[in-house]
């Protein structure tokens, strides 16, 4: 994929961007780069690689990322919480309509 000189434009005019015609120019390159670079990560072949938590796990293990177990540690206080509430329905906070 590569981007045209007007696509940039549009992109600059959409986000409200006032480029110059130099600056849209070398701003074509860099995206067609960034472009060019994630279509040469698509061509490598990841079969049998497992995904990592972080980069630095591959050279420096003791240092990945170490996951807690996924358990309720806490009990439910929403009926507690809500009873300071001015209006409540069904567990969840009503509030008045602000939007017409």
């Amino acid at each position: 994929m590569s981007l045209e000189l007007n696509d940039v434009k549009r992109i600059a005019n959409l986000a409200r961007l006032e480029l110059s015609e130099t600056e849209a120019n070398s701003t074509l390159e860099k995206l067609n780069g960034f472009f060019s670079i994630a279509e040469q990560l698509k061509a490598v072949d990841t079969t049998g690689v497992a995904p990592l938590s972080h980069p630095i796990a591959t050279v420096m293990p003791e240092i990945c990322l170490r996951l807690r177990e996924d358990k309720v540690t806490e009990s439910n206080h929403r009926a507690e919480y809500q009873q300071v509430a001015p209006a409540t329905q069904d567990g969840l906070y009503l509030v008045p309509k602000v939007i017409e």
